[in-house]
């Protein structure tokens, strides 16, 4: 039977389910909408980054956060509705398109977690 799900975006293992709306993978416990997964226009399409509601976002725009994002070798947390200003769209590793002034400094986002201002 072949592999359906897609890797983990966050680990890369493959040992992953789907549960109502979203991806989830069991080894580092990381949860990710089904339909970022399956309409995945940023890598594959004509390079355009859509927000978590295919907006197409561009260079300048603000974005707001659409969950609570735990920063990567941190115990802080980015909270949903942190609004974020003056955006530049990259080519990130690991789907990190998005480039931005947060308020605990500068980040790379996925573009999957926001929705256009």
């Amino acid at each position: 039977m072949p592999h359906t799900t897609p890797a983990c975006p966050q680990c890369g293992l493959e040992n992953t389910y789907p549960d109502g709306s979203n991806f989830v993978c069991p080894d580092c416990a990381f949860e990710w909408p089904q339909a970022a997964a399956t309409g995945d226009e940023e890598a594959a399409g004509d390079g355009t980054v859509k927000d978590a509601h295919g907006n197409p976002l561009a260079d300048g725009d603000s974005v707001i956060l659409i969950k609570d994002l735990k920063v990567k070798g941190s115990s802080t947390v980015l909270k949903k509705g942190s609004k974020i200003k003056g955006i530049r769209l990259v080519d990130g590793h690991d789907g990190h398109n998005v480039d931005g002034k947060t308020e605990l400094g500068p980040m790379l986002l996925k573009s999957e977690f926001l929705k256009k201002a």
